[in-house]
């Protein structure tokens, strides 16, 4: 399935946190040429702001300095909430003394980039705290059973045949094939795939979930979208 290019997604998230101008559209521009997509902020306060509207990013830049809330102050506080305490957390700065980096470690921080550095480093980096969190910029092929998702083309393909899913249900199952054997509730799945800030009924991730099973009943793999009844669902290739 090629899906039209309004549709189009780039699936891994990444908020930068930088109040230097220069510093902030250089690490936009690096990004986005490395197929990431980019939300940016001057300070933690239009962070906060941003993630409470936002669904999570996958993984957030977080400069050490920043005006009011400091950059360290900010990650403490996001390793404190058990909705966010899961987000990767890179921080950037030009303190680069032993010590402050064991204390970036210490609070939570999964590494620490000092200035300054080149793309290409900041890239690696990002790269391999993506790999350790279960996500992978590079790995563009998931497969699970018969199921095949290409995110590079933005395709799905079951038993070789290529099957059409909405964008919504694209996420949907790329989200399940990426936390595998992980029970989620209905409202954490709204968070996950639609954002905090979609306003809509639990029951429409049943709707979704209905839609996805329809389709992989087709090919005999409607049973990897397990109901774990009183709480959600849960994608598993085990029975």
């Amino acid at each position: 399935m090629n899906l039209p290019a309004k549709l189009k997604m780039t699936l891994l998230n990444i908020l930068v946190v930088e109040d230097e101008d220069a510093i902030r559209e250089m690490l936009v521009m690096v990004l986005e040429q490395a197929n990431l997509s980019v939300m940016a902020v001057a300070s933690a306060e239009q962070a906060q702001h941003l993630l409470a509207d936002k669904k999570q990013p996958d993984l957030i830049l977080l400069d050490w300095m920043l005006p009011g809330i400091s950059g360290v102050e900010f990650a403490m506080r996001l390793k404190k909430d058990d909705f966010f305490k899961t987000i990767p957390i890179i921080l950037l700065t030009a303190r680069g003394e032993e010590e402050d980096k064991v204390r970036g470690l210490e609070i939570g921080a999964d590494d620490y980039v000092t200035k300054p550095f080149s793309p290409k480093e900041l890239i690696a980096r990002i790269k391999a705290v993506l790999r350790r969190s279960g996500k992978n910029i590079e790995d563009e092929v998931l497969t699970a059973h018969n199921i095949t998702l290409d995110l590079g083309k933005h395709r799905i393909s079951i038993a070789n045949k290529n099957i059409t899913v909405s964008p919504t249900e694209f996420k949907l199952l790329h989200f399940f094939m990426t936390h595998k054997d992980k029970v989620y509730s209905r409202s954490q799945l709204l968070d996950q795939v639609w954002g905090r800030s979609a306003y809509i009924e639990e029951r429409t991730v049943d709707v979704h979930i209905r839609r996805l099973r329809k389709i992989l009943k087709q090919h005999q793999s409607d049973e990897l979208i397990q109901t774990v009844r009183g709480f959600g669902y849960r994608f598993s290739e085990v029975e």
